[in-house]
């Protein structure tokens, strides 16, 4: 074979090899509590990640590409969580949808900067996920969701205002995401001139706080701000109906689950949560909405949030021109806002969003919906 032919054989081959890899399917790991007791925030991952991905594929992909989803069950817990983490990098697995709980997202962010995988949170809101990865200078790990310090500013100076001279209970479980919240509507609250009565932390997946409930009627709680998740928050409810004790109960962003009613029943009639801004009721979001509930899933919580993550990381990937997440990382914090179903989202160097608003939603008759504060 002359030499001319082997060259144009060669450099035929390597264009075709450039071509299958271009048209690679882009993987990305949706990784949250796909099974245990906070499976419904699994489910509204996999159904927002699933629906996203069918929109984007839909319409021809990212360059040409399709994204193909890879699910990873942490159960939210820390350990199982970093062991996840290390399979996705196992897998070659270059960007992660996830995950949840904080205590979850924290150790996993370890492996994802060690590993150059660009993961986004769509819900894990402890500050110090990406505090501690900007201080540690890990580019790579970043948040589609807003922050316990923003949401604390938002609703301790209107629990200081709306309740003054009432008794007032913070109750965390312990976890990096409970107690953080907790601690930061303490914060603000106090400083608005309002001091809890009671501060303590429960042991979650306990099935009697009778005993708790006893010591918050003894300091004649009026309100309640449990920072925490729905099977705890419907038992306290449910047992402290059962001594004949009503208070207001105040949570964050956890208990956007129908599972919450399921837990409580009618004890959770009034309930009051802080959410971001209703993205079901964004523009944007009309069709995927439509799509979702079409398919006989409510969109609610975390759902689109999740949609938004892989959003986000399509978008990242075509601006930068490359699906090296160190470079779709940096695209995406140009300054530059991102489409997507939950509204314009710009995000800041340490990778978490900009200017986030908060409704204060209220639960009634099994489902929930904003209201005036």
């Amino acid at each position: 074979m002359k030499l001319t032919t082997i060259l144009a054989v060669a450099a035929g081959l390597a264009i075709s090899a450039q071509a299958a890899i271009a048209q690679e399917d882009i993987t990305i790991a949706v990784a949250g509590p796909i099974t245990g007791q906070l499976a419904t925030i699994g489910d509204q991952f996999k159904i927002g990640a699933q629906a996203a991905a069918d929109a984007i594929n839909a319409a021809g992909g990212v360059g040409g590409r399709n994204i193909v989803l890879s699910i990873q069950d942490d159960v939210c817990d820390p350990k199982q969580a970093v062991s996840v983490a290390n399979r996705i990098a196992a897998e070659g697995i270059k960007f992660v949808d996830g995950h949840a709980c904080s205590g979850s997202s924290i150790p996993a962010s370890a492996v994802y900067a060690e590993s150059g995988i660009l993961m986004m949170s769509p819900a894990s809101s402890n500050p110090l996920l990406t505090d501690d990865a900007a201080k540690s200078g890990w580019p790579t790990i970043m948040r589609l969701y807003t922050r316990d310090d923003a949401q604390g500013a938002f609703i301790g100076p209107w629990i200081a205002e709306k309740y003054k001279g009432k008794n007032v209970v913070i109750l965390h479980d312990k976890s990096a995401y409970g107690q953080g919240v907790a601690d930061a509507v303490k914060a603000t609250m106090n400083a608005a001139g309002l001091n809890e009565v009671m501060y303590e932390g429960i042991n979650a997946g306990e099935k009697d706080y009778s005993a708790l409930v006893t010591k918050m009627k003894s300091q004649n709680a009026d309100v309640v701000y449990f920072g925490g998740y729905h099977p705890e928050a419907g038992l306290i409810l449910r047992q402290a109906a059962e001594q004949g004790f009503k208070f207001q109960l105040i949570m964050p962003d956890s208990i956007a689950s129908p599972e919450f009613w399921q837990v409580a029943g009618p004890a959770a009639e009034g309930t009051l949560f802080v959410f971001p801004s209703d993205p079901q009721a964004k523009p944007e979001a009309k069709e995927a909405v439509e799509k979702i509930k079409a398919g006989g899933f409510a969109p609610e919580g975390f759902t689109l949030f999740s949609y938004a993550v892989i959003q986000a990381i399509a978008q990242g990937i075509e601006r930068a021109g490359s699906d090296d997440p160190g470079k779709v990382a940096e695209a995406l914090k140009n300054g530059t806002p991102v489409n997507t179903v939950v509204g314009e989202i710009t995000f800041d160097e340490k990778g978490d969003i900009k200017n986030a608003t908060y409704d204060i939603n209220q639960w009634h008759d099994g489902a929930y919906a904003p209201i005036k504060p």
